[in-house]
């Protein structure tokens, strides 16, 4: 039985010795491709109505929108989602770059309506420093907690030999039994 191929059907007694078989596989052959490498592609959500006839605003905005963060998908950007907020910021972002204003200027516009969260990479402040640093500060705070609390019960747990008296005590209890 022959191997599996996509030239398994040509008959090799063809007069052209099975050229244009060759052919039509390796035709088949790119359509696959190109059909695998259009599906691995990033898809962007830009549709052809917000694009810009200017190609340098539309770099622009192109490069803003890429470094926002869709509110709603959260772990898109406006440039890569669907979703309709995304559009109207898309929308947002070549109005205020049609209306002059410098690609920091977009930015701050949309921080000051949305807050850092707006923002795929938020700049390093106080706070984002705290957001990420509490969760260490917690578990180094319940280490030292855990620490304290053995030394303590190791403290408490040391023998202390009984006086006369209580052994008298005990061997008392104990012979009543």
């Amino acid at each position: 039985m022959r191997g599996l191929s996509i030239t398994a059907h040509c008959a090799p007694h063809r007069v052209d010795g099975g050229a244009r078989c060759a052919r039509g596989a390796l035709a088949l052959s790119i359509a696959l491709l190109l059909v695998l490498v259009a599906g691995f592609s990033p898809a962007r959500a830009v549709e052809f109505d917000e694009i810009l006839p200017d190609r340098t605003l539309e770099a622009r905005a192109r490069a803003i929108s890429s470094g926002l963060r869709c509110l709603v998908c959260q772990n898109q950007s406006i440039d890569d989602s669907n979703a309709p907020l995304a559009r109207d910021l898309r929308l947002l972002v070549r109005e205020r770059l049609k209306a002059g204003d410098s690609d920091a200027q977009v930015r701050a516009f949309l921080v000051a309506r949305y807050g850092d969260f707006v923002l795929l990479k938020p700049p390093m402040t106080g706070t984002t420093l705290l957001l990420w640093g509490a969760p260490f500060l917690i578990l180094g705070g319940g280490a030292v907690a855990l620490a304290l609390g053995v030394r303590r019960r190791r403290r408490q747990a040391i023998a202390v030999p009984l006086s006369d008296e209580e052994k008298a005590r005990l061997k008392a209890a104990l012979g009543a039994e």
